[in-house]
């Protein structure tokens, strides 16, 4: 009887032995990548660089430079850039004609350098040279008129719009201008030949 309880014993120890020696189970794999990306942050694109003005047909452009008003006497000067790949040959002076804000042809008559329009010189003095621009390179020309109302039954002229043929046989550029050509009535305009820029 002893021994059989003895054996009960032993097997009941052993058997919890076994049980308490048990290792626990393996966590669970970690769940795998999904297939979705996520969403790449976000980047304000900048705004693209104004682009430069395309040069005219002819290779040159125009531009208003300086202008000066004292006493209803008006200056004002043109240039013309060489926009183009190849030399640029100018001489004598410019053929220009004036356009109104509706574009019509405002009556003008145009003259080689002050005389009667001022008394001291004005810059659009001089004989005509031979100026050569290489690309990138810019000349002008002068203009001078007086704002003045001699006949208050004749409209003033005002124009806004130049045109003008740089030398003979090329093409006609344009310029808008920001201060118009305000003739009055006197009608008549001088200009001064082509004259190489400063450098």
């Amino acid at each position: 009887m002893t021994r059989w309880v003895a054996g009960v014993v032993v097997g009941v120890v052993v058997a919890g032995a076994a049980v308490g020696c048990d290792v626990p189970p393996a966590p669970d794999a970690a769940p795998g990548p999904s297939g979705i990306r996520p969403p790449a942050p976000t980047v304000a694109a900048s705004p693209p660089a104004p682009k430069a003005p395309a040069c005219p047909a002819g290779g040159v452009r125009l531009a208003e430079g300086t202008g000066d008003a004292a006493m209803g006497l008006r200056v004002a000067d043109i240039q013309l850039v060489n926009c183009g790949t190849e030399p640029y040959v100018l001489e004598g002076y410019p053929e220009i004609r004036l356009l109104d804000g509706k574009r019509a042809p405002v009556e003008v008559a145009v003259q080689h350098g002050g005389d009667g329009i001022a008394a001291a010189p004005t810059g659009t003095e001089g004989d005509p040279q031979r100026v050569e621009l290489r690309p990138g390179q810019a000349a002008g020309f002068g203009m001078v008129w007086r704002n003045l109302v001699t006949d208050s039954t004749v409209p003033a002229a005002e124009g806004w719009v130049l045109e003008v043929t740089p030398r003979a046989g090329a093409p006609r550029v344009e310029l808008e201008l920001r201060h118009s050509v305000d003739l009055g009535n006197t009608g008549k305009l001088g200009i001064s030949p082509w004259k190489a820029a400063a450098r």
